[in-house]
């Protein structure tokens, strides 16, 4: 499976892709090829760069080449979201696409960050995101409003917003609700003592910033908030081992997932959209597996 440098072709074809800039470092591919091969479909998942302000035109050359289907990452969610067809009303309310289905050459975009979280908490943890109060950091981004709507859209008992910019958090807390599902929903100030109080009245709290992917990032959290009760779901996952959230969560005694789990759940999402059949989840999980251990 690759580039055929005689044919100048991939082979099997290329027929699957995940965009971003930059995309490196995904390990999608090792995912989702494992699952092609074990479905015996005749097509390759490959990473494609795209610079900021090229989505449409990308997906217009997807679409052009026969693709089926195309995973969306950061930073394209937003403008993927202004580049398809037809738009799911779930991706709408989140306000982001990050799952491209192209049928007949039609665009068709959906979210599954949403979904993956709450199949994602229910695996890990065993709970029902309806059942517990959330706190989001890094709720004005696109994976973190993604979870916040998600929470609420799902009836969460609680939901506290946390955000560098606490404009944005605002922002995203009003707009939650108006769409109703949660009603008690709060911006926390990113502070210890803030933090601290916030944390005595959650359950499940979700880090969705970027902080943790380098050894030396700033911590999110006041360690000493953390209680062995709460569950931690860092949306980060690092190839070198736990993230400094989820080592301070389990030196707490939480119990922790990080993010592979959700990035697993997102791809099994993404081949149900484009095959419409159920993914082969343990195929998925071991090609990720190694991917991580390369």
């Amino acid at each position: 499976m690759g580039w055929d440098a005689v044919s100048g072709r991939f082979t099997p074809p290329a027929r699957l892709a995940v965009i971003g800039d930059p995309i490196g470092h995904s390990r999608s591919p090792q995912m989702h090829n494992s699952a092609l091969q074990a479905c015996g479909i005749d097509a390759q998942y490959i990473r494609v760069q795209v610079p900021v302000g090229r989505v449409a035109e990308a997906f217009r050359q997807f679409a052009k080449c026969g693709f089926l289907g195309v995973n969306i990452t950061i930073p394209h969610k937003f403008e993927a979201l202004d580049a398809v067809d037809e738009l799911d009303p779930l991706a709408r309310q989140l306000g982001a696409v990050n799952t491209l289905a192209i049928r007949d050459g039609k665009l068709h975009g959906y979210n599954s960050d949403g979904p993956g979280f709450l199949r994602s908490v229910k695996v890990a943890f065993g709970a029902d995101v309806k059942d517990l109060r959330v706190l989001i950091l890094g709720a004005g981004g696109g994976a973190g409003r993604a979870v916040a709507v998600q929470s609420a859209l799902s009836g969460c008992q609680k939901l506290q917003l946390v955000n560098r910019s606490q404009a944005k958090a605002e922002t995203v807390a009003s707009e939650i609700q108006a769409l109703g599902g949660c009603p008690d929903v709060s911006v926390v100030p990113w502070d210890d003592d803030d933090l601290r109080d916030a944390l005595a009245n959650t359950d499940l709290i979700v880090n969705a910033t970027s902080l943790g992917m380098k050894p030396n990032d700033s911590k999110l959290l006041p360690a000493d908030a953390l209680q062995a009760r709460h569950l931690v779901f860092d949306m980060v996952y690092r190839a070198g081992g736990e993230t400094p959230l989820l080592a301070d969560a389990r030196q707490a005694g939480a119990r922790t997932v990080d993010g592979l789990t959700l990035l697993l759940h997102q791809g099994a999402i993404s081949f149900e959209h484009w095959f419409d059949r159920p993914a082969p989840l343990e195929v998925m999980r071991a090609g990720l597996q190694k991917a991580v251990m390369e």
